[in-house]
């Protein structure tokens, strides 16, 4: 694969079709995986040039995703595969070697996504599985514990991503509360929230309004905004943004990004949550950006947003709200 001038291009040397790549949280180590069953790792330098560092191999089937935990907890790397199971690898600082250090029981049918909580609540992870179930693993001490396992769709989880935590201050020693948003193959997006005294998660909100399956859903980085957003992409090729005054009870509303042509699978808020960035069955990834616009004389009651397309990959246009 070449890329364009100005561009990088990465030769992963996999052997089949890549279903995710993920930069660390500092943007210096890149993981990908494929349907070959392994995960490649790749130190990137500051011009986008890459070097293959490692393969990590156990999966028995396609590996669907990988995620990143929080470096305070060393370098870890979550995934997720058609063999039903899910995989926590750490890389030893010292010897510089990759080793699985935790291995889930097998599920029922595919683990199609895989999410680290923020770093506030520990290495803690969310599966989304073809079951309909969605399962949380913690690390306590040395040992990983499934602290939770519940049935979020009638149907399958496509999948699974964590509420950030608010930059507000908490009362007292309060801890800030878990939160998880899921996408499902019977068209419905639900909001999960954990009850501290029991550990249950209940359902706190349902988002209806995909005409297919939901492929991916992301809940935007908040960073002291007065109000909440996430994201949601489906099979038909809609991608709409959904929007909550962030109290409780709060209602959600939506927002038309875009209509694709193809599937949308996959959605990623940028790191000040005011970019989206939109991955589509039409070969392309497009950035977008929020936008006030004006349907009168001066701002105020007649102004309205729109979600404006900012990348060059596909050219410039716009998705007005409906």
């Amino acid at each position: 694969m070449e890329g364009n001038a100005g561009e990088s291009a990465i030769h992963t040397n996999h052997m089949d079709v890549i279903h995710d790549a993920q930069l660390d949280y500092y943007g210096k180590i890149l993981a990908t995986c494929s349907s070959d069953r392994t995960i490649k790792i790749f130190d990137v330098n500051a011009s986008g040039q890459s070097s293959h560092v490692a393969d990590i191999t156990g999966h028995e089937g396609p590996v669907w995703q990988v995620c990143w935990g929080h470096p305070k907890f060393g370098v870890v790397l979550a995934s997720c595969s058609y063999d039903r199971t899910i995989r926590v690898w750490r890389k030893d600082q010292a010897r510089g070697e990759w080793g699985c250090v935790f291995v889930s029981r097998k599920m029922e049918l595919s683990v199609n996504s895989v999410c680290w909580a923020p770093h506030e609540h520990g290495l803690t992870l969310a599966a989304a599985c073809s079951s309909g179930d969605v399962i949380i693993i913690e690390q306590r001490g040395d040992s990983w514990v499934e602290t939770s396992a519940f049935r979020a769709h009638s149907v399958g989880v496509n999948a699974v991503c964590w509420r950030p935590v608010m930059p507000v201050i908490q009362s007292g020693n309060a801890s800030p509360s878990k939160q998880i948003v899921t996408g499902g193959c019977d068209n419905i997006v639900r909001i999960w929230t954990c009850d501290p005294a029991t550990g249950d998660w209940k359902e706190t909100g349902t988002l209806a309004q995909h005409e297919d399956w939901v492929r991916d859903v992301a809940w935007a980085p908040n960073i002291g905004i007065p109000y909440e957003a996430i994201a949601t992409c489906s099979q038909d090729g809609v991608v709409l943004v959904w929007r909550s005054e962030g109290q409780p009870g709060s209602k959600w509303t939506s927002t038309l990004l875009n209509k694709f042509k193809e599937p949308v699978w996959r959605v990623s808020w940028s790191i000040t949550g005011n970019i989206l960035a939109v991955t589509s069955g039409e070969n392309s990834v497009t950035l977008w950006k929020e936008e006030l616009e004006e349907t009168g004389a001066g701002a105020g009651a007649g102004a309205g947003r729109r979600w404006t397309c900012v990348s060059d990959s596909v050219g410039k246009g716009t998705a007005k709200a409906r």
